[in-house]
């Protein structure tokens, strides 16, 4: 690793926990933990857990755990440097980095790339706001409805006609001003990329500027070029996984649930002017699966603001592939035909925001699409929309949505559902032969809500994630690997709370969550005999020889890590007496039973004297059990019972064949 474990542990250390995964995931303090739903799986009760004091989560419906750095690799996908040192900037802390010098290269000139779009956003901004030759740039922007809180909260800016205005200003070389597409060669020489255009940052969810988008302003210069000019892919740059606004917007995502995807630069900021600020934009380019997984990482609904029919069979297609493969819902606006939300939010923002509010399902608008452009007053255009509703609803891959829509076919255009049924599945059949197009996968037969973590086109992991390999060890902790993600993404250790745990097994979990939460109450009250468990002894270990909880997380292997994750999120018994008390009946009473199997073996072997003592050994134990089963009838004061549940201790702990 090439950054040194104590500037780790200090990001660590550092990083609210509770801050970060609350920008994914609302999160609500319940006792001493903060719980939510899971950003890895779809669910609808709360199952992801966090506990703020340690620094650590735990899902406790599909078993994602980690701690902020491996929290922010599974959900943005990145490195673990990468994350470390985002996490370092983000908390104040100065993280070195010892990395050979291939890498430190590579990271210098991307770093210089991201100062050079930083430079140029600020003196675009600054020219916007302040010199005469934006003047007509501003008076468009106010005539579209943005007023000059609106130009802030986006960067907006002016890039001057001609000439090299960025070139003179800005301190970042040559090289890096090109590598960032902000400086193209002309015929005379290096020349600014952009002239001429208001200027509209775009900027990667963590908010750093990536990009540019530049509009040409009516009536301004020549009228150079294509109206919207985006900067070419770099490498900070990719548009096939870059959205605009998602910056501003993604809180009020994971807040709703909900995001609403655009055309247009314009349209975003419409959007927000209404209250709509959960809205995003593609930049020059088609939704892409890159966009839909991205999404789904911050909100399940994706509701289109854009004419979503004009790409037809194909795009629905996909749109449905990625609604099951992402598990997302996909709605669709119902704007006005002709309008576009940056136009709408000036002209009707109440119109707009009905839009969103009443947004369709995809096939649902589709369908009304189908059926409104039919004339359904007589039996021809019926016959008619009924065949080209069929051909939409057979796009749908679930056998169940189809029947359903199909009713409502069936209804609207008069006709009898059995002969819609044998249409569609004549439909279908085509598809499935090539005769009729492609056919999108089946949908997952799998459990509502279930999910196989973050994928990749064709079910493989997302970039950043290590698949092991058959043999190998899993990595550590807090190495690079698949922590972090959903369990069904990563190796399956033994269940670490069994479907039927046994009295001993949930003392067990009972007792090493109190040794965490409250390690000071278990002190000497507890020891390794006591856990029958294989895993439970090895978290006991991994405790007991460790000065701290991360420590013994990091030292031990990926089963016992994820145990001591799991159970310093979960909420500690009240009552380490009781936990104490629960742990030694269950393991003292399984030593009864050992020992009457040993003394039946004592017996066969003609060992007397061996039969006797574990006889009398039985009969001591079961005095002392007698206490504890008698005290819920009070016969017994706590004192007395905890005083019994001590000598059991002393001698489980290691005086099994002394005898009494």
């Amino acid at each position: 690793m090439a950054i040194p474990d104590e500037d780790v542990a200090a990001v660590r250390a550092a990083t609210d926990i509770v801050a970060l995964i609350g920008e994914y995931t609302p999160l609500k303090r319940v006792g001493v933990r903060f719980t939510g739903l899971c950003p890895f799986h779809s669910e609808k009760s709360p199952s992801f857990s966090v506990n703020a004091t340690e620094g650590l989560y735990y899902c406790f419906g599909c078993g994602a755990s980690g701690d902020a750095i491996t929290f922010l690799r599974a959900i943005e996908g990145c490195s673990f440097v990468e994350a470390v040192e985002r996490l370092g900037a983000r908390s104040g802390v100065q993280v070195r980095n010892d990395a050979g010098d291939a890498d430190r290269a590579a990271r210098d000139r991307k770093n210089a790339l991201y100062r050079a779009m930083e430079e140029a956003v600020a003196f675009y901004h600054d020219r916007l706001l302040h010199h005469d030759d934006a003047a007509r740039a501003r008076q468009y922007l106010r005539s579209r409805g943005l007023d000059g809180e609106t130009v802030r909260q986006f960067a907006l800016g002016w890039a001057p006609e001609g000439g090299n205005h960025l070139i003179r200003a800005a301190r970042s070389s040559a090289s890096a001003l090109a590598g960032a597409g902000l400086v193209v060669q002309g015929s005379y020489g290096p020349r600014d990329a952009f002239r001429g255009r208001i200027i509209f940052p775009i900027y990667q969810p963590d908010g750093k500027p990536v990009a540019l988008g530049g509009r040409l302003v009516p009536g301004v210069g020549s009228g150079e070029g294509p109206k919207y000019r985006n900067s070419p892919e770099t490498p900070i740059y990719q548009k096939r996984s870059t959205l605009y606004g998602l910056h501003l917007s993604r809180q009020a995502i994971v807040q709703t649930g909900e995001v609403i995807v655009c055309e247009g630069y314009t349209d975003v900021i419409g959007m927000f002017r209404v209250g709509l600020g959960r809205a995003v934009a593609t930049c020059g380019t088609s939704l892409t699966e890159e966009h839909f997984r991205l999404l789904a990482r911050f909100g399940r609904r994706i509701v289109l603001a854009f004419d979503a029919d004009g790409a037809g069979q194909s795009a629905a297609a996909r749109f449905y592939e990625w609604e099951r493969r992402h598990e997302v819902e996909v709605a669709v606006a119902d704007l006005p035909e002709g309008e576009d939300p940056g136009d709408l939010a000036t002209s009707d923002p109440d119109r707009l925001r009905e839009a969103v509010r009443n947004a369709k399902t995809y096939l649902q608008f589709r369908l009304e699409r189908a059926l409104a452009a039919a004339d359904l007053r007589h039996p021809e255009g019926r016959a008619r929309a009924a065949e080209t509703a069929v051909a939409v609803v057979a796009e749908h891959p679930n056998e169940l949505v189809r029947d359903q829509y199909l009713m409502q076919v069936a209804d609207q255009t008069r006709l009898d559902h059995e002969q819609l049924r044998q249409r569609l599945e004549a439909a279908l059949r085509a598809k499935r032969t090539g005769s009729g197009g492609s056919s999108p996968k089946p949908a997952s037969t799998s459990r509502p809500g279930a999910r196989d973590g973050p994928r990749a086109p064709g079910g493989a992991r997302e970039a950043g994630a290590t698949a092991p390999v058959a043999g190998e060890e899993p990595p550590p902790y807090d190495e690079p690997g698949w922590e972090g993600r959903p369990a069904s993404a990563r190796p399956r250790p033994s269940p670490s709370k069994p479907a039927r745990a046994t009295p001993g097994e949930r003392a067990g979990r009972d007792a090493l969550a109190l040794a965490i939460h409250d390690p000071q109450a278990m002190a000497g009250r507890i020891a390794e005999p006591l856990f029958t468990d294989p895993l439970q002894r090895a978290a006991f270990r991994a405790l007991a020889g460790a000065d701290d909880l991360h420590e013994a997380i990091e030292t031990s292997d990926d089963a016992v890590s994820r145990l001591l994750v799991e159970l310093a999120n979960t909420d500690p018994p009240a009552s380490p007496d009781q936990v104490v008390v629960a742990l030694v009946r269950a393991r003292a009473t399984e030593a009864v039973s050992e020992l009457h199997a040993e003394a039946r073996r004592a017996q066969a072997n003609g060992d007397e004297e061996r039969a006797l003592q574990a006889a009398r050994l039985i009969a001591w134990c079961k005095a002392e059990l007698e206490v504890f089963g008698n005290v819920g009838a009070g016969d017994h004061p706590p004192r007395a019972v905890t005083e019994a549940a001590d000598r059991l201790l002393a001698w489980l702990s290691g005086a099994q064949g002394e005898t009494r």
